[in-house]
């Protein structure tokens, strides 16, 4: 997508695929999707973490996977809705710590079931359990992970974290969505030999802001209001006053001016004064004064060591039991070989004698190692940790 705006026809066009049919009417209640200059900046930022989506989504399936470059609108609740399929999976991961903001994950059916099914190794997989739902919310919390490395780079903030995904399959008018405006970002994701399907994401439009600003980009409403947080705020006249009851302070700004009370001062005009109480003007001069010097501050890790802002949440399932295996080989036989076993048969494997044994999680190679006998029972050394680059060559 380029940085011209897109037409509603054209939006529409690019959502038929969520329904499986036509683009729904048109309601005449609802704002139709925006491309501003802010949803272009954040496009930009999404599409620096296309190709490391990609790479999650085929090491968490153990197949091929592609997600293309996302189309990213602003929309409110009424439009996300009426856009997509009646019966949706809706993940919220929301965004913590330093930018805060609602973040969801709207799946189709179908999408949900392929990445379950590959993920568990479960063929024919038909509904969204509670096990399908699981696997679909780890997918989703790596993606968010990827997407949270990406923001960290663009804006040099390491504070970004994500809380704990939580999905829920139904009627898509029961998703936890917010009221108000939204971006959201579509995607098309491949999986395997699978047909195309889109996956929606949902940012809340301060987090947004927060990110655009950080990253050089436009400034967040907070940072254009520069004290906004003290209380509200007037325009008056290419001016920004700041008022807390009956104190108001400007910085920042040619003209800026300082009142408490009665007690008013103006400075950066020429022929500005001071008052006091009724009127005391000093003829046309007034002291000069620059504006201010305003940084963010930047704070110091209170941990120990550098933390990696890949570990997400990392320690929330350090308790979780996994399955691990070890596979010393493989072979194929016919159905009359298998019956004809007994006692004695010999099983030829697709291993040479000495040759490292695989180790499995979950199904998933993970590492290599070599057999050893620790007392009386087997043991394995790893020898060699597969990486995720060897695991995806290993799919072409």
């Amino acid at each position: 997508m380029g940085d011209a705006a897109l037409s509603q026809d054209e939006i529409d066009s690019l959502l038929a695929g969520l329904d499986g049919g036509a683009p729904a009417p048109r309601s005449t209640g609802a704002a139709a999707p925006s491309v501003s200059p802010e949803a272009t900046a954040f496009k930009a930022i999404l599409d620096g973490a296309v190709g490391a989506l990609s790479q999650n989504i085929s090491v968490f399936t153990s197949l091929p996977g592609s997600v293309g470059s996302p189309v990213v609108d602003i929309v409110n609740r009424d439009v996300f809705l009426r856009e997509l399929p009646e019966e949706i999976l809706a993940v919220n991961v929301p965004f913590t710590g330093s930018f805060q903001g609602e973040h969801i994950f709207a799946l189709t059916k179908e999408l949900a079931l392929d990445i379950a099914s590959h993920a568990n190794n479960e063929t024919g997989l038909s509904e969204l359990d509670e096990m399908a739902i699981a696997a679909v919310q780890e997918c989703v919390s790596n993606l968010t992970g990827t997407a949270i490395s990406v923001f960290t780079d663009k804006t040099g903030n390491r504070g970004i974290q994500s809380g704990v995904a939580e999905g829920a399959f139904g009627p898509k008018a029961m998703a936890r969505v917010p009221s108000g405006d939204m971006v959201r970002a579509i995607y098309q994701v491949k999986i395997g030999d699978s047909a195309p399907e889109r996956i929606v994401e949902i940012f809340s439009l301060p987090f947004v802001r927060d990110i655009v600003a950080a990253s050089g980009g436009a400034p967040s409403p907070a940072q254009a209001q520069g004290f906004g947080g003290m209380g509200g705020g007037q325009q008056m006249g290419g001016m920004q006053q700041q008022q807390q009851g009956g104190y108001g302070m400007q910085q920042g700004f040619p003209g800026g001016g300082m009142q408490q009370g009665g007690y008013g001062m103006q400075q950066g005009f020429p022929g500005g004064g001071m008052q006091m109480g009724g009127q005391m003007q000093y003829g046309g001069y007034a002291p000069q004064m620059n504006p201010p010097n305003v940084q963010p501050v930047q704070f110091g890790s209170l941990q120990m060591g550098a933390p990696s802002h890949e570990s997400g949440n990392i320690g929330l399932i350090m308790d979780v039991f996994m399955e691990m295996t070890v596979e010393l080989g493989r072979t194929r036989k016919l159905i009359k070989e298998i019956l004809g076993m007994g006692e004695g048969t010999i099983i030829e494997l697709d291993k040479l004698a000495g040759e490292p044994v695989d180790i499995l999680v979950n199904h998933k190679l993970i590492a290599k190692g070599e057999v050893v006998v620790i007392d009386e029972n087997f043991g394995v050394r790893v020898t060699e940790i597969v990486s995720p680059m060897e695991r995806m060559s290993d799919l072409g």
